[in-house]
């Protein structure tokens, strides 16, 4: 089963062998299982169960793709249509025209292979924001516990914006949350 987004025009963004299509149904045991694998860095309190997923995906996505203002746009990473990771845009704020960028990938993509994915990623997201949706501002919110994510994104073109200071409590102590952000350049 798949869904199309009302808000877009187009479905489907593509670079080579990568694109980004609507968050997919058959995907999200496959979430579930990365987003209880890597709790550490998500604002994710407890482990998912199936349950919670197929509740998640039949009560809150499935109504974002008839929205004309939804206030996350969600989509399915694939690397030759296989499902390696997902993201998007998530608190779409469309009055003042910006949202924050959420990403995850499959848990044992590391490294070098991370970034390349997570730089095309980035490149794709910013042809939904910028180009489709005419977007002004994107942003990122990471819980400081990834210092490495920082590089790629600043060559994504993000520039750190800020550091809430002992912003999360997370692990038993406050942490800092950094925000980096990028402006709509064309």
């Amino acid at each position: 089963m798949s869904f199309t987004y009302h808000v877009l025009n187009k479905q489907r963004f593509s670079s080579g062998n990568h694109s980004i299509v609507p968050i997919r149904m058959e995907d999200r045991y496959v979430i579930r299982e990365w987003r209880n694998e890597q709790m550490f860095h998500l604002r994710q309190s407890k482990l998912l169960s199936e349950e919670d997923q197929d509740n998640y995906f039949n009560t809150i996505v499935k109504n974002l793709f008839s929205q004309e203002q939804p206030d996350q746009i969600l989509f399915s990473y694939l690397e030759n249509d296989e499902c390696i990771g997902y993201g998007g845009l998530v608190h779409i704020n469309w009055i003042d025209k910006n949202a924050e960028i959420s990403f995850l990938m499959k848990t044992d993509i590391k490294g070098k292979n991370y970034e390349s994915h997570m730089i095309k990623f980035m490149s794709l997201i910013d042809e939904v924001a910028y180009k489709t949706l005419d977007f002004h501002k994107l942003f990122t919110y990471a819980f400081d516990v990834r210092p490495e994510i920082y590089q790629i994104l600043e060559k994504s073109g993000f520039r750190k914006e800020a550091t809430l200071k002992e912003h999360c409590h997370f692990n038993g102590k406050f942490i800092d949350v950094i925000i980096h952000s990028k402006f709509k350049s064309y």
